[in-house]
């Protein structure tokens, strides 16, 4: 089974008529892993999957645009007739669960074990689910954020997640055969220097060029951008492929 990325959703910092936030289905080695959890996502999943079937859900950070609708997930699992076999593993930043349990106003979180394995993202996080290798970094963003790194048979996919300039996203992006990045604001600020925590199209173009990477996937586009712009100006630095991405569009690396 060939690694591929499908969009389920891309939309920042909400979601718009059939725009989720961010969400994207990534299926390879036998694996199919569900990375971010935007609102809207979760509906989106199932055009291209049973959710029930997932193998993990992994998640970058717990901004609501990338982690909300695990909410979604669990009632469809707990109470949707979309009962999983057992617990599926959900890759996350601490309190992730204390979380999702707050919105069922219930002071623990036992009573999400019997749908979720909660296991704690950190940087340098490596989990192997048959031949799909998920490696998780550390990157720069106004809260626990990371980017994630997938290997399988020999392809590699890279995920920015939301994040400021850093060398962490060079370092998962190296000669990545598709990079998915944020582009999410138009300019840096000055009052954001020393505490950027989005990245512009030409700091995707930068990244995706000094990584030597195969392809570009320019995502989580922001409300002063359009997918168009933004794409067309990360293409003019990366000096290489580079689409916008598109939700229920597949590609397989």
């Amino acid at each position: 089974m060939p690694l591929s990325l499908t969009v389920l959703g891309t939309a920042s910092p909400h979601p718009g008529p059939d725009r989720p936030c961010s969400g994207y289905l990534l299926a390879g080695g036998g694996a199919e892993v569900w990375v971010d959890a935007g609102p809207g996502s979760f509906a989106a999943l199932q055009r291209h999957t049973d959710p029930a079937r997932l193998t993990a859900i992994w998640i970058s950070h717990l901004h609501a645009d990338h982690s909300a609708d695990l909410l979604a997930a669990a009632y469809a699992f707990a109470f949707g007739a979309m009962t999983p076999h057992a617990p599926i593993p959900v890759y996350a930043p601490r309190d992730c669960a204390e979380r999702l349990a707050g919105f069922f106003g219930r002071p623990d979180v036992g009573f999400l074990k019997g749908v979720f394995d909660f296991r704690v993202l950190y940087d340098g996080h490596d989990v192997r689910h048959w031949n799909l290798r998920l490696t998780a970094r550390a990157v720069a963003h106004d809260t626990e954020a990371y980017g994630l790194r997938a290997e399988c048979q020999g392809s590699v996919f890279a995920y920015s997640g939301d994040s400021g300039p850093c060398a962490a996203l060079g370092e998962l992006a190296y000669r990545a055969d598709l990079f998915l990045c944020e582009a999410d604001i138009d300019v840096h600020r000055e009052s954001e220097q020393g505490a950027q925590v989005h990245l512009t199209p030409e700091d995707a173009g930068r990244i995706a060029r000094e990584a030597r990477v195969r392809g570009l996937l320019v995502t989580h586009v922001g409300p002063t951008l359009t997918r168009e712009a933004a794409t067309a100006r990360a293409a003019e630095m990366a000096g290489r492929p580079t689409f916008a991405a598109v939700e229920g569009a597949t590609h397989t690396l």
